[in-house]
């Protein structure tokens, strides 16, 4: 009954923080696009170059710090064992925090210079702020996640993206109105991220209020402190590793197109341009990842069961759902990217480097969901040293792709480094679980799915464009052309995947709001099982 009622709490409390998350996910996607279309390309560039700096700070916080404290409040014996070890981690994490702030505010000018643009210092200087909060943030949600009370998290964790959402959106507006310039501006947006973290612990400390003080006892201060280093940096490596890649983008893209000879505010706008690819690659992983990572806490339940079927079914399902969501996702955007660049952020600009760019979701779709499961089995050194291999892998393209091809060689070094993780993880997990992850029969349906889609759409988006919706204005004519297409793609790939049945009605079930896709599926094969 108590195995009963924990697995329910387990589950109830991974279908918050997955709605959560998809939340989350959704806002900071979503914002970059409306904020683009306010400051312009030049614009975009200053925010996207600053960001992955603060970006890092704000995974590393809110996930991996979090998950470290609550793994070791998890195995605390006492309370007063639980409030020594919170004091130590939110001493650690404070030392931490300042040093960052001091690193980030005395060293911005060396490294704005180092970026190509000494006038990014300012923005450095602001996102700082957004450390001193890591402390309290990590702290407060690692001890409710280790008590299983979810709501104050995924509460804490929309909150703050809301927050920070509103006021860079609001103060962008504001500040375009009022005629500042775009690094200004870029500040004000910096300080939305600051805002949203100081909301986040806010909300985490209305619900903690009744629960400060009491007494301690004595622990092992350096153990407590290794653990948080190498449990935050391990699970939180995945998530981290394509803001590492767009800080390598911030370090190398716009310096080396000026070294071949662009002029600066040309530069500026070409790596703007490229950064458009960003909120589409949140977008598109977005479905595939928390689709999947739903899954992972079914497996981490069934490894410890010594009765059942155990994880393996549950490790195919995750892997096929990733694949297949990934794949679609990907395949999907590039092939109306012209027309969703257009409707999105006004013009067509930098499609072929963009259509380049989106294919990392299929890549990043199967990396997250698999180191997840990794690390959820204990082996987090691989995952690590691939994911840091392929950032290795990534700076050295830059800088051999990038003078040749400008933007499209960063896309395509983007997609290498990608690559190499996911065939190392793939070969390292059959080492670990040598077992097949998906029968060819699901390889071929899915490209059977994928031709059908291409062969319907392209026509359809000949045809919209040089007769149907011929003669309305461009982004309007872009976007009935981009959510035709989406929509007809979407509904023809889906429709043969569930004809084919290669996933079942009871693996559906299984995943947010999949008993609608099953009570499809079980329609569409109806007539067929008759027969």
């Amino acid at each position: 009954m108590v195995e009963q009622w924990n697995m329910k709490t387990f589950m109830k409390g991974a279908s918050i923080l997955t709605i959560a998350a998809i939340v989350v996910k959704l806002l900071g996607a979503v914002y970059r696009i409306p904020f683009q279309n306010l400051v312009g390309d030049k614009g975009f560039y200053i925010y996207q170059q600053v960001y992955p700096f603060i970006g890092i700070f704000i995974i590393w916080t809110s996930y991996g710090f979090a998950v470290a404290v609550s793994k070791l409040l998890a195995g605390s014996k006492s309370h007063s064992e639980t409030k020594a070890i919170m004091r130590v981690a939110f001493i650690y994490l404070a030392i931490l925090s300042i040093t960052f702030f001091v690193l980030l505010t005395v060293f911005a000018p060396f490294f704005a210079h180092s970026m190509g643009d000494p006038y990014l210092a300012s923005l450095l200087r602001a996102g700082a702020y957004i450390v001193l909060f890591m402390p309290a943030l990590a702290v407060l949600k690692g001890a409710f996640q280790a008590e299983g009370q979810m709501v104050p998290v995924a509460i804490s964790g929309v909150g703050e993206q809301a927050f920070r959402v509103a006021v860079i959106l609001i103060g962008t507006w504001i500040a375009v109105k009022a005629g500042a310039s775009l690094y200004a501006t870029g500040e004000v947006a910096m300080w939305g991220a600051v805002v949203g973290e100081f909301a986040g612990v806010l909300i985490l400390t209305w619900y903690f209020r009744n629960r400060f003080g009491g007494p301690v006892v004595k622990v092992n201060n350096w153990q407590v402190v290794k653990e948080l280093t190498i449990v935050s940096l391990s699970v939180s490596a995945s998530s981290l590793i394509l803001l590492l890649f767009q800080l390598v983008d911030s370090f190398t893209v716009f310096r080396i197109l000026l070294s071949i000879g662009f002029a600066e505010e040309v530069a500026m706008e070409t790596k703007g341009v490229y950064d458009r690819g960003q909120p589409l690659v949140q977008m598109g992983i977005m479905i595939a990842s928390t689709l999947a990572l739903a899954i992972v806490p079914l497996i981490a339940h069934h490894a410890v069961k010594k009765t059942g079927r155990g994880e393996v079914p549950f490790i195919r399902l995750t892997f096929r759902t990733a694949f297949l969501f990934g794949w679609a996702a990907a395949i999907g955007l590039a092939l109306v990217l012209p027309y969703v660049n257009e409707m999105l952020f006004e013009t067509r600009d930098g499609s072929i480097p963009l259509i380049i760019f989106v294919i990392q979701i299929f890549w990043l779709s199967l990396i997250l969901p698999l180191t997840a499961i990794l690390q959820g089995a204990g082996k987090v050194k691989v995952p690590v040293l691939l994911l840091a291999v392929g950032l290795v892998i990534k700076v050295l393209a830059n800088n051999l792709l990038v003078p040749v091809f400008d933007v499209t060689g960063a896309a395509i070094a983007s997609n290498i480094g990608f690559l190499v993780v996911t065939v190392g993880l793939l070969i390292y997990f059959k080492k670990v679980w040598p077992i097949r992850l998906a029968p060819l029969r699901f390889y071929t349906w899915l490209m059977t799915a994928t031709m059908l889609m291409v062969g319907v759409v392209l026509p359809w988006m000949v045809v919209a464009d040089s007769w149907l919706f011929d003669g309305l204005p461009a982004r309007i004519e872009a976007s009935l052309i981009a959510l035709t297409s989406v929509l007809l793609g979407g509904v023809i790939f889906l429709v043969v995947i569930m004809k084919s049945r290669i996933m079942a009605e009871k693996e559906w079930f299984l995943l947010p709001f999949g008993k609608r896709l099953a009570t499809v599926q079980m329609f569409l094969t109806k007539s067929k099982k008759k027969r």
